[in-house]
């Protein structure tokens, strides 16, 4: 859910305009930033600048960017990306401007470069941002990727004429991780190798935007003597738009799921949508026999070439219960960590960037706590500046005296309802209900299933807009004792069961209840460091 404002001399920009799916909420809404805080401080952005296509880069701008209005600019693939969602919505697509890798533009104050990085989405671009004081580099996501299957790989010299760079914003997602990620290459060998072993159908589930990835899938389909069908309605889209900027010319002719059952088996791959278990994703309706074109049967193969995001992990095991009841054969991230490459940085390459552009200062976001610390430590051992672990709605000043936090805003969190941005409604007193209420607690907690339980990973967040006397210390022991205790399968049905206990706490302990938001995001437990040459 990404929205970073820069801000200088009065004139702001916005940096990509993200959602994230609230996976703890009935139906998984889509939740967006909030603005308000934009209206208190009287901060309306002159442009909005993308920095790559993924949706929690620009799934909220249909929604939110109306308010704004201003000239968004993005590389072609973001764009087409983004005109096919303002479409949707019945939004002109007039505002959408389209800047090519490596181009430089201007507004207002602010001179802007779009550097090329790799990722796992094409034209994935760190932003160089300069003011007459400053210059900044907000790297967005990135890898560096040695050899990726679409673009080239990281031009060091353009990166290294940069240097020095007052401030780098930079990916912390995997700061934790010794050695290199993966690439892309070594992936589509170790697909290719493995479809090759399989008899009967193949099923690859992947990410509709690895582009890198669905290329590499039907490359490896064509040398074994099989036909390529695209399953689920973002796959579809995905390849339209980039077949449409000449990003997949090399992809084999693809055949019509509804011709499938004319092949044989042998002769069959498809490359579907669902690898994190989505109830109603092509997958799953395979795994259930509901998919009105195919079926699977013994003998057939599916292969997920996905890492399981935070928090699905049951929902993946349920999927991957009802493919092994079938008699398909599962290839999974767990027994081949080789058919999946991370889009994020490991410890080396952030050493080999910050070589090149020798920043001053960092500000590290993205990912949990413990990788933006491990990310600030990786930093500071290298003598850069590293001074705070920002938080969302953190209002932070960079000067001569370096950064600064200014102030914290509480976030409320928003959500779509019934096609309007809308807050997400407090939680009810469960014994009396509705009362008036006294300032507000926002809540956020990021969890993990265990084999009993749930568990806390990282830290408590917690923002309470009046003063209040809850210990802290004793409440976050609370919330251990009591996640451990709740056996939901999902976020949804935990936050349900959380929510009567929570309140019944609170309730005992504060004199006057405040409005409680509590928000259940789903984080990724801590791994053992693994050898360097794995990554």
């Amino acid at each position: 859910m990404n929205l970073n404002l820069y801000g200088y001399d009065g004139h702001w920009i916005a940096v990509d305009c993200g959602m994230m799916i609230r996976q703890d909420l009935p139906d998984s809404p889509l939740q967006v930033p909030n603005l308000t805080t934009l209206g208190t401080l009287d901060i309306a952005p002159k442009a909005l600048i993308i920095t790559h296509g993924h949706e929690d880069h620009i799934g909220a701008a249909a929604w939110l960017w109306p308010q704004w209005g201003c000239p968004i600019h993005a590389t072609p693939l973001a764009a087409g990306l983004l005109r096919a969602k303002f479409a949707e919505r019945g939004l002109a697509t007039d505002a959408i401007h389209v800047i090519d890798p490596g181009e430089a533009m201007e507004t207002g104050p602010f001179g802007l470069r779009f550097l090329p990085l790799t990722h796992s989405i094409p034209e994935s671009c760190s932003l160089l941002i300069t003011t007459p004081q400053q210059r900044v580099l907000h790297t967005g996501d990135w890898k560096l990727d040695p050899a990726p299957m679409i673009g080239k790989p990281v031009d060091e010299g353009l990166y290294r004429a940069l240097a020095p760079v007052d401030l780098v914003v930079g990916d912390s997602t995997n700061a934790p991780l010794p050695g290199h990620s993966r690439s892309e290459r070594d992936v589509a060998e170790a697909l290719e190798r493995t479809i090759a072993d399989c008899s009967g159908r193949v099923i690859v589930s992947c990410f509709a935007s690895n582009l890198d990835r669905v290329l590499a899938i039907g490359l490896a389909a064509q040398r074994c003597g099989r036909r390529v069908s695209l399953m689920g309605r973002s796959m579809e889209r995905m390849v339209g738009v980039a077949r449409g900027l000449g990003y997949l010319d090399e992809l084999p002719p693809l055949v019509p799921v509804r011709d499938l059952g004319y092949l044989p088996p042998e002769e069959v791959l498809v490359i579907a949508t669902g690898s994190q278990g989505e109830p109603r994703a092509a997958l799953s309706r395979l795994a259930r026999g509901r998919h009105g074109d195919f079926e699977l049967t013994p003998g057939d193969s599916v292969i997920f070439s996905a890492k399981a995001i935070p928090g699905n992990e049951r929902l993946i095991e349920r999927l991957q219960h009802g493919l092994r009841q079938l008699g398909v054969t599962l290839f999974e991230e767990r027994e081949h960590p080789e058919l999946h490459a991370s889009g994020h940085p490991a410890q080396d390459e952030l050493n080999t960037l910050y070589e090149w552009v020798k920043p001053r200062h960092l500000l590290p976001v993205h990912g949990e706590h413990r990788h933006q610390q491990a990310h600030r430590e990786l930093a500071e051992a290298r003598g850069i500046v590293a001074p705070l672990v920002p938080v969302n709605g953190d209002l932070i000043r960079l000067d001569g005296d370096g950064l600064t936090r200014e102030s914290r805003h509480p976030q409320p969190p928003c959500i779509i309802s019934q096609e309007a941005v809308t807050p997400v409604p407090d939680l009810d007193d469960p014994k009396t209900g509705r009362r008036e209420r006294h300032g507000s607690l926002f809540l956020a907690l990021p969890v993990t299933p265990v084999d009993d339980g749930w568990t806390r990973i990282g830290r408590l967040l917690l923002d309470v807009s009046t003063s209040t006397p809850l210990d802290e210390d004793a409440f976050a022991d609370w919330l251990d004792d009591r996640l451990g205790e709740l056996s939901a399968d999902n976020l949804a049905e935990l936050r349900r069961q959380l929510q009567p206990s929570l309140m019944h706490y609170l309730g005992e302990r504060l004199r006057h209840l405040p409005a409680v938001h509590l928000q259940l995001m789903a984080a990724e437990p801590p791994t053992e460091e693994a050898p360097a040459n794995t990554f």
